[in-house]
């Protein structure tokens, strides 16, 4: 009953830290902004580029479901592309309610449909994270190679309009971290807590599951298909996230090197533990789109105002495509168990 109730007030904390950093990141982004200037762009996007980014943010479900896949085949696991699709779905799905649970529930899910050890997915989902993570650090690259004058642009940018402001500016970071630090504490109190009810053989038995599904990227039998499955992901992703700018008459004209910075800066947004990635994502695209317009000579106001225009179309296309292929994925997993069952 203790363990239920300190998981319980666990995962309510998570939400309440969660909503907290989506509620301060969406005031950053929004103070000072004029609506009706939002509601114009929005009224005059073009949706059908958005619904062809659509498609290649689901092709990024499916390609990173087959690639999981080969991270099974060095086990003796064989999984079905449907299951692995449809509990990926199902891991989103969850992300949304309370952030980064998501990883568990996909590996929860796979158990129910596929009968893999929970410890064995989460070391292959570790191990995919480490990828993905490489392939940013590229992407990263890209963005500081071809657009290293934008980069400058911003900085100097900030050096003249921001730190006139220095004082006001202090006093922000100054409130933001004494409410994270607060945060932190109630959350390292709780989570101290529950680590000391864990029995100490679960963990290393957890730990040498984890480890198996790590070493499994060592002994891939198809190395080549997952480099393949590994680029076709990121494809997806930045094409989701560059054919949104087409839907925009103002930012129609982006280049092919602009949805680098593009990716990278949406993906820092979603990197931080907000709720669905609400308030971050949104503040990472005016900082984003400013950088662009001041390096075109434009005013970064304006560019502000565009980037946040892009994050409410961009943002609520991927927590659609959460929802929609997530509240999917519950009876397509459920009828997977009951063909389980029956045979």
């Amino acid at each position: 009953m203790e363990k239920k109730s300190n998981k319980t007030l666990k995962s309510f904390l998570t939400i309440v830290i969660s909503l907290a950093f989506a509620g301060f990141f969406l005031w950053l982004a929004l103070r000072g902004l004029d609506f009706k200037v939002i509601q114009k762009s929005l009224a005059k996007a073009n949706y059908w580029w958005v619904l062809l980014a659509a498609c290649f943010g689901i092709s990024a479900y499916w390609f990173r479901a087959v690639r999981w896949n080969l991270l099974f085949e060095p086990m003796g696991y064989s999984i079905s592309n449907s299951n692995s699709f449809w509990t990926i779905s199902f891991g989103y799905l969850m992300n949304l309610t309370i952030p980064r649970s998501g990883e568990v529930a996909r590996a929860t899910a796979l158990y129910g449909v596929e009968k893999v050890p929970v410890d064995k997915s989460i070391g292959t989902i570790i191990l995919e994270r480490v990828v993905d993570l490489v392939c940013m650090m590229a992407f990263l690259g890209l963005t500081l190679i071809f657009k290293f004058n934008t980069i400058v642009s911003f900085w100097k940018y900030i050096e003249k309009e921001f730190l006139k402001k220095v004082d006001n500016a202090l006093s922000y970071i100054y409130i933001f971290l004494a409410f994270s630090v607060v945060l932190l504490l109630v959350f390292f109190m709780v989570k101290n807590k529950i680590k000391n009810n864990i029995v100490y053989k679960k963990v290393i038995g957890v730990l040498l599951g984890v480890f198996e599904g790590l070493k499994s990227i060592f002994k891939l039998k198809q190395k080549g298909k997952f480099v393949l499955y590994t680029v076709g992901i990121w494809v997806s992703y930045y094409f989701a996230a560059y054919l949104v700018c087409f839907a925009l008459p103002e930012t129609s004209g982006f280049t092919f090197d602009d949805g680098f910075l593009i990716l990278v800066v949406g993906t820092f947004g979603m990197i931080i533990p907000a709720s669905g990635g609400i308030g971050a994502f949104n503040l990472a695209m005016k900082y984003g789109f400013m950088a662009l317009f001041i390096s075109m000579g434009k005013d970064g106001e304006m560019g502000g105002e565009i980037g946040l225009t892009y994050s409410f179309i961009s943002l609520p296309l991927q927590i659609c495509i959460m929802l929609v292929m997530g509240l999917i994925s519950i009876p397509m997993l459920a009828k997977a168990r009951n063909n389980i069952i029956e045979e």
